[in-house]
């Protein structure tokens, strides 16, 4: 084999790693649009709009407030317990929102009872406690609780 016909193998060899890959990274880029369509799909399976709940978390502001944990009871069963992380901290701190439960629910009333924890930049412990009715109707529903932890409030708000 001459020389030449060698360095010719090696750069059909580099375009054929090279398609690979390309074709790689297609499959790839369809499997994560593939999961994320069934993922969305599941949900519509598993919370119809009709009979969704959804609960979200929210901090009202607070940069000297740290949560700790919330627990949500619905229709006097706890459905949620979540501990916080730093990072999760940080989000809230910042004005983002977690959806801490979702839930097929009957139209009619319902008891949403939520209980949190949590901590001031000086080491002062703050729990709350708040009660509040979730009127279903048909559609979904979604409820945000905001945290004020320092003033141990929770203010819940309708969507």
């Amino acid at each position: 084999m001459s020389l030449s016909s060698l360095a010719n193998a090696q750069d059909v060899s580099r375009e054929e790693i090279r398609g690979l890959d390309e074709q790689i990274q297609d499959v790839k880029q369809d499997v994560i649009s593939l999961t994320s369509e069934l993922n969305r799909l599941e949900e519509k399976l598993l919370f119809p709009s009709n009979t969704q709940a959804a609960f979200f978390i929210s901090l009202a502001g607070s940069e000297d407030f740290s949560l700790e944990s919330v627990e949500v009871k619905l229709d006097n069963q706890v459905v949620a317990h979540h501990l916080y992380t730093y990072r999760e901290i940080e989000a809230l701190q910042q004005g983002g929102v977690q959806r801490i439960h979702t839930a097929n629910v009957q139209t009619g009333g319902h008891p949403l009872v939520i209980n949190y924890f949590g901590k001031s930049k000086s080491g002062k412990e703050y729990r709350g406690t708040a009660t509040y009715n979730v009127e279903k109707a048909v559609g979904p529903k979604f409820v945000e609780i905001q945290i004020a932890g320092t003033q141990s409030a929770i203010n819940f708000k309708d969507w």
